[in-house]
This record gives structure tokens, C-alpha cells and sequence, in this order.
């Protein structure tokens, strides 16, 4: 087959005669005949492109558990079509990693006792496609649906897709214009690349956990997977960069994106002091500030409060709200550097007055006032919370077999565009069908013929 039948999303290729953009034509792949249609992106309505950036663009996504999904879930909220390959039968791994689940309520007997809140959690704007792909056949349908996503994001241990054909070098030779994004642990190079890449053994690994604890105890992990998030950021900000990219290019390339990378640059200012001085970090600090008092939590009569008396204005304002002015001329604490150097009694001073009322009636006293405050909620209080529900960050969705569900909602607001839960996470293979047939014109019996060899579900 002529190079010239086959175009690519994104490449400037010019067809001759008589083919045209979003025309279909015959292609052999794999020993069958496929009818495979052209790929062009001024086919999509600019005016969903206006709410929704990344309509038009397809990702095939190979992840599982939290960075990868919570990347590609991230892509599918901005409006690209994110096609779900998992495990025919055990799916991602995630969907077992409850309880809590949410309950099946269609009568429907299923493996699972429900969808883990876990994966509800980072996997909604897809669709699902139950498939095994270690046999041919599961290969040439992931072969075939490669010429037809924009995007790839994967997983995998550095080099382990390669057995299965699924590599950057083989897919980049049946679409140049792929965006190939591999998310793991230590990276496609270095001396630990071969090592498994797990959120806390990264924070312990580079540095996070040092910092994270209280000043006289032991080491902590941040309360939620914040390496796993802060890579599934940054994978998809190398995504849309390499999308930008291609407009202009036409080609794609390989995104190399790592849990210890990003752990590092999210060490930010922290990283920076040990470079700039060479000396040992200062440990770590809960609440607290190492180079800023008061700036923490502390015990109020029920819960807790968090203040900042950040600069010297800031601590006046805290001083009068808590009813003791004359700290404000105390020779300890007239500076910073001096409230610094006598950090412990001063914030045992502040403790001891807050400890009188209670969180509510601190908020009260403080609101206002222009010093920044806040009561230390759990994550009901949180979820719940008049703000949080203000800027919509909870949504309601109806899951076919789960009913009505609450969702965290994407977060950043936009003049135009919409990012929004336009669908529900889906079932296990919910739309195996529905790709095989919609994407790569798969008949009934082919479908059918497909399950009964267990290579989808």
C-alpha cells in the first residue's frame, strides 16, 4: 500500500487524487480488510472546540491505579475521548481496592461488589474496553486502534510493552503523528529505571517524606498519593504541549514522564535552599514554618485553627483579634527573625489563648480581619464545605449501575471552555462494542468470536 493512503492526525500530508480528507478507503491490517476513515481535525465543530479544547482528540489509555488515570482523566475533562484498555476480568487494578464501593443497585451480578470509590475516583469521561492483549489478536486490535488516537499513555515498566509490539519504536511507525506518554516510577533511564515506582517508596525515595512529619517525630507520607498526582499533572501538561507541537510539525514523540522526576521539581523552594546554601535541610516542621512564626496550626478549645502572622502587620492584627496588643512591643517578638528565635514560646503564648474558645468562635473573631485563617476540616468537612460547594467542585452523576454519585468535579474555571463529568466512570468493557465497531467496523460475529476466545469482555 502507497504511504500516501493513509493520513495521519495531525500530519501535513498532502493525498493525491482521488482521496480526501475524512474520505474512507481499504486498508489491509493484520490479515483482514479494514475500512479505516481519515483522521482530520477541521472536521470538529469550532464550537465544541470552544467549550471543550480537546474534542477531536483521542487517547488510547494503557494505565492503571492513580498517576496515569488521573492524567488521562484530566485530558477526558477538557474533551478528548479517552478509550480505557483493562484486564478483561480483573480490570484496572484499582476496582478492587475497596472498600468503600459504591453499591450495584440493577440487580446485575457482577465480580465485584460495587464500584471502588477508588476508581471512581480518576476514571470518569471513558470508555471502557475490556481486552488482553497478550495474543495477536488483542495486539492487532490495539495495532488498529493506534492509526486511530492522536495519544497513547502507559504505565508499563520501561521496556515491557516491547514483547507485546507496543513500544514507541513500533507504534511510532504505524502513526508518526502518535503521542506516545510513558509514566513510571524512575524513568526510561538511570540506574533505578528498572525498579517498580510506587507513590510512598518515591516520597520516602526523593526526599518528600524527610520534610512531612512533626518537628520531634518520625517520617510521614503525605496524606494522599501526592507524587502519583503531581506526575499525572505533569504528563498531561507534556501531552497538550506535544499536541501544540505536532500543529506545527506534524509528528509526534515519546514523553518520558517519571514519579522521582516530578517528586524533585515539586520539592521547589525546599530544593532550591539546599542548593543555594550546601548545608543539610532544616527537617521537618508539621504545621509550622521553618523560617515564619507564627505560621501553623494550633489547638483551639474543640479542634483546630490554622493562623499566619506572616509579617509584622499580619502578627499586629493576630495579637489585637486574640486580645493580647501588648505582644506586639514585646522585645521577643517585635521581628520575625526574633519571633523565629523564640519560636517555642510564642506559639506555646498563642496556643494557650486560642485553647479558650472554640474553632467556630475563632473564625468568627478573625473574620475580616485580613489575616489569613483557617479551621483544619476533615474531608467530610471539606466535601461539604459552603465554599468548596460554591465553585461547584462536588457534582452529581447517574452511574447505569450505581444510580446517582457524587464526583469531585474538574477544577479550573475557564471564560469559554467547559471542562465537565460528561459521563460517569464506566463499567468493565461498558463500551467494548461500541469501539470495536464505531472505531474499527468489527461485525457481530467478530465480536462475538473475540469474547469466546477470552480476548475481550
Amino acid at each position: 500500500m502507497s504511504s500516501c493512503t493513509r493520513l495521519f492526525p495531525g500530519a501535513r500530508i498532502s493525498l493525491p487524487v482521488p482521496w480526501r480528507l475524512g474520505t474512507r478507503f481499504p486498508v489491509v491490517a493484520n490479515g483482514r480488510l479494514e475500512r479505516v476513515r481519515a483522521l482530520s481535525t477541521n472536521k470538529v465543530d469550532k464550537k465544541l472546540v470552544e467549550k471543550l479544547p480537546l474534542a477531536g482528540i483521542r487517547v488510547l489509555d494503557l494505565t492503571r491505579v492513580l498517576a496515569g488515570p488521573y492524567c488521562t482523566q484530566i485530558l477526558g475533562d477538557l474533551g478528548a475521548e479517552i478509550i480505557k484498555v483493562e484486564h478483561p476480568t480483573r480490570g484496572d487494578d484499582t476496582r478492587a481496592w475497596g472498600p468503600p464501593d459504591a453499591p450495584y443497585i440493577d440487580g446485575v451480578e457482577r465480580q465485584f461488589p460495587g464500584e471502588s470509590a477508588y476508581y471512581l475516583s480518576v476514571n470518569r469521561n471513558k470508555k471502557s474496553l475490556a481486552l488482553s492483549f497478550n495474543n495477536p489478536a488483542g495486539i492487532n486490535i490495539l495495532h488498529e486502534l493506534v492509526r486511530k488516537c492522536d495519544v497513547l499513555v502507559e504505565n508499563y515498566l520501561p521496556g515491557s510493552l516491547a514483547k507485546y509490539k507496543l513500544d514507541y519504536a513500533t507504534l511510532s511507525e504505524l502513526n508518526p503523528s502518535l503521542i506516545y506518554a510513558s509514566v513510571t516510577g524512575y524513568g526510561q533511564t538511570g540506574p533505578y529505571s528498572d525498579r517498580a515506582g510506587y507513590d510512598v517508596m518515591v516520597e520516602a525515595e526523593m526526599g518528600l517524606m524527610h520534610i512531612t512529619g512533626e518537628r520531634d517525630g518520625p517520617p510521614v507520607k503525605v496524606g494522599v498519593a501526592v507524587t502519583d498526582l503531581t506526575t499525572g499533572m505533569y504528563t498531561a501538561i507534556g501531552v497538550l504541549s506535544a499536541l501544540y507541537a505536532r500543529k506545527e510539525t506534524g509528528l509526534g514523540q515519546w514523553i518520558d514522564a517519571s514519579l522521582s522526576d516530578c517528586q524533585v521539581a515539586s520539592l521547589a523552594n525546599i530544593a532550591s535552599s539546599a542548593l543555594v546554601s550546601g548545608k543539610k535541610d532544616s527537617g521537618r516542621w508539621g504545621t509550622a514554618h521553618a523560617s515564619v512564626v507564627p505560621y501553623r496550626a494550633y489547638k483551639t478549645k474543640d479542634t483546630n485553627i490554622a493562623v499566619g502572622g506572616c509579617n509584622d502587620k499580619l502578627y499586629g492584627i493576630l495579637c489585637d483579634k486574640i486580645g493580647k496588643p501588648e505582644w506586639k512591643t514585646d522585645a521577643r517578638f517585635v521581628t520575625n527573625a526574633l519571633r523565629v528565635q523564640h519560636r517555642d514560646t510564642l506559639d506555646g503564648m498563642i496556643e494557650d489563648v486560642l485553647k479558650t474558645k472554640t474553632t467556630q468562635e475563632w473564625l468568627e473573631i478573625f473574620e475580616g480581619s485580613g489575616m489569613p485563617y483557617a479551621a483544619v476540616n476533615d474531608i467530610q468537612g471539606t466535601i461539604n464545605h459552603e465554599h468548596v460547594l460554591a465553585r461547584n467542585m462536588i457534582e452529581r452523576v447517574n452511574h447505569p449501575a450505581c444510580g446517582p454519585l457524587k464526583l469531585v468535579n474538574h477544577p479550573v474555571k475557564y471564560s469559554r471552555a467547559e471542562p465537565k463529568i460528561r459521563s460517569p466512570p464506566p463499567l468493565l468493557g461498558q463500551h467494548t462494542d461500541e469501539v470495536l465497531k464505531e472505531l474499527l467496523d468489527f461485525t457481530d460475529e467478530e465480536i462475538s468470536d473475540l469474547k469466546l476466545k477470552k480476548t475481550i469482555a
